[in-house]
């Protein structure tokens, strides 16, 4: 195939099931793991604008890490939609509040391109909080992050 630029056509695409446990991993490599899989950029037949990454799933997200004070001092803000409406939440209030899983979501969101592609290939991305997921039946392949880089984890 030399001169051709190669091309995925929808039939073509195989998408795996990928489970990683999130448990003492660093947020934000976790996150960029996630992405650069979601948008299938670790396969030889990426294209650009078709959905070929793998489904994640992602399990104990309510037990990863963020290194430095980034527990304390990271803020979330959302707006209401009203004048004056900007809210604002710290990590540790939503790691301990009631969707733990919430910031692993915004990480990989905030890593993906913006538009119609970028929310297809988020769609592809299952996080729970604790260390059970119904998604059994598809036979996910454990991916260890951890053993990726050893700054992926913490254990302190």
């Amino acid at each position: 195939m030399y001169g051709k630029t190669y091309s995925a056509k929808a039939a073509e695409i195989e998408k795996k099931w990928v489970l990683i446990d999130a448990k003492g991993l660093v947020v934000g490599r976790l996150a960029s793991i996630i992405a650069l899989r979601l948008r299938g950029k670790h396969k030889a037949t990426f294209t650009p604008h078709m959905d070929d990454g793998d489904n994640i799933i992602v399990v104990n997200a309510d037990k990863v890490v963020l290194t430095g004070r980034k527990r304390e001092q990271k803020v979330y803000y959302h707006h209401t939609g009203y004048p004056g409406g900007i809210k604002e939440r710290t990590a540790k209030f939503i790691l301990e509040g009631r969707f733990p899983e919430r910031v692993v979501e915004k990480a990989v969101q905030r890593m993906l391109p913006r538009g119609p592609l970028g929310v297809k290939q988020l769609s592809n991305l299952r996080v729970y909080k604790g260390a059970e997921h119904p998604h059994v039946a598809q036979n996910p392949t454990v991916l260890d992050v951890a053993a990726l880089n050893p700054k992926n984890a913490r254990n302190d």
